[in-house]
């Protein structure tokens, strides 16, 4: 069965920075398209990064050049780093497989992060 828990949120001033984790049991991420995704109050969830099993990645428009997405293959693990954050950055964030996304299953708790202005 698949589990994947994040981690890494928590509350921060604006311009300032954070690590997500998310760490993966019952699937190998790395032949796994990952992504981070993100629903703050009252909006639907959206996709913020992406990771290839090749490694290939990609950002949704409002976080390119402040987010970075990477993946250590030997921890079974994907990260996001989170610089430059902003107060719109707030939100819980959730990790997901590509399939898990499509097939609305896997997801996590999530991790609460809080940019404050």
């Amino acid at each position: 069965q698949v589990q994947l828990v994040e981690s890494g949120g928590g509350l921060v001033q604006a311009g300032g920075s954070l690590r997500l984790s998310c760490a993966a049991s019952g699937t190998i991420l790395s032949i796994n398209t990952m992504g981070w995704y993100r629903q703050a109050p009252g909006k639907q969830r959206e996709l913020v990064a992406s990771i290839t099993s090749t490694g290939g990645v990609d950002y949704v428009g409002s976080v390119k050049g402040r987010f970075t997405i990477s993946r250590d293959n030997a921890k079974n693990t994907v990260y996001l780093q989170m610089n430059s954050l902003k107060p719109e950055d707030t939100a819980v964030y959730y990790c997901n497989t590509d399939r898990g996304y499509h097939l609305n299953r896997y997801w996590g708790q999530g991790t609460q992060v809080t940019v404050s202005s």
